[in-house]
């Protein structure tokens, strides 16, 4: 089992859930958050009230899934990249499962 986690614009959310599908991935969990792009980190106290700074509506995206899928969505997520250059590309992780409460079935 494998977790698969993904990062991208949430003006993406579509294409990411059709890249899923299109590995087989059906269950996948997804939260939106807040994105920020530059080589400082964020004081968010700095701007609480305000509306400033190069922030970027995101989604994180995971799923527990099959070895296969994971890499078939990975796969498919630097296909994307590749063929639609933006400067906010998706981004996608694999990331071993040791153990887990429950077994896949198939």
């Amino acid at each position: 089992m494998k977790l698969l986690v993904v990062t991208s614009l949430k003006d993406c959310q579509k294409i990411v859930a059709k890249i899923l599908d299109e590995a087989g991935i059906e269950v996948f969990s997804l939260s939106e958050t807040i994105g920020y792009k530059d080589h400082q980190r964020p004081v968010l106290l700095d701007n609480w009230f305000s509306s400033g700074g190069d922030q970027f509506n995101s989604i994180f995206l995971f799923s527990f899934t099959e070895d296969v899928k994971a890499n078939g969505a990975l796969e498919l997520i630097k296909k994307y990249n590749e063929d639609n250059k933006t400067k906010f590309p998706i981004r996608a992780f694999i990331v071993p499962v040791e153990k887990s409460s429950y077994s896949m079935m198939e």
